[in-house]
């Protein structure tokens, strides 16, 4: 018999505001990206030094894995399913710069998407499947089939899925916790309506 899964949770941090599926959470509207990112850290009270060495992508990984999961119940064995279609790119800009003077080891460590995972494993000591997809704009069809089928094969008893991108200071960051229980249905399209219809 086919299981259900659900959209458990989500999360949307984008144009200085953040979001979830209850309402808007924090909105100081600052633009600068450095500056959003601490106010960020700031509002939620989060006590993690090893944030502020991190690359943007990574402290956003965080952050929006930090709300939907002090707002719902998680496990271990959550498995991270996260794509966008920049890779690291903010990122490995800012190491190509640096070696014009002294190449930065702490940048290259995040010269790569893959780390934001870890840095998120690490943080919620989570032990379980992950993945991270370049593809060239959100693709519900993608983070749908990969996320049921961790489910379906037992591997993870949840999902937190979804995109984060970050280019030239923009971020986009759409997070859904997906699980057995019961709430808004798992589809391509409820992805595609909850994603757009916070970027509108």
């Amino acid at each position: 018999m086919q299981q259900d899964f659900y959209i458990k949770d989500w999360v949307k941090i984008k144009n200085g505001k953040i979001s979830n599926s209850k309402n808007e959470i924090y909105n100081p509207s600052e633009k600068n990206l450095d500056i959003f990112l601490k106010s960020v850290y700031d509002f939620l009270e989060l006590n993690y030094p090893k944030f502020h060495k991190m690359d943007g992508l990574s402290k956003l990984g965080i952050l929006g894995t930090e709300i939907l999961f002090r707002e719902n119940s998680f496990s271990t064995d959550t498995a991270l399913i996260l794509s966008n279609n920049v890779s690291s790119l903010e990122t490995d800009r800012q190491f190509q710069e640096s070696t014009k003077t002294f190449a930065s080891p702490a940048l290259f460590v995040y010269t790569l998407p893959n780390i934001v995972l870890g840095e998120i494993s690490i943080k919620f000591k989570l032990q379980s499947e992950n993945a991270f997809f370049i593809a060239e704009s959100f693709n519900a069809e993608l983070l749908k089939n990969y996320t049921e089928s961790l489910l379906t094969s037992g591997k993870s008893s949840e999902v937190l899925c979804g995109w984060l991108n970050l280019q030239n200071g923009e971020y986009d960051v759409f997070l859904c916790l997906i699980s057995p229980e019961i709430n808004i249905s798992f589809s391509e399209e409820s992805l595609k309506n909850l994603y757009f219809a916070e970027n509108d």
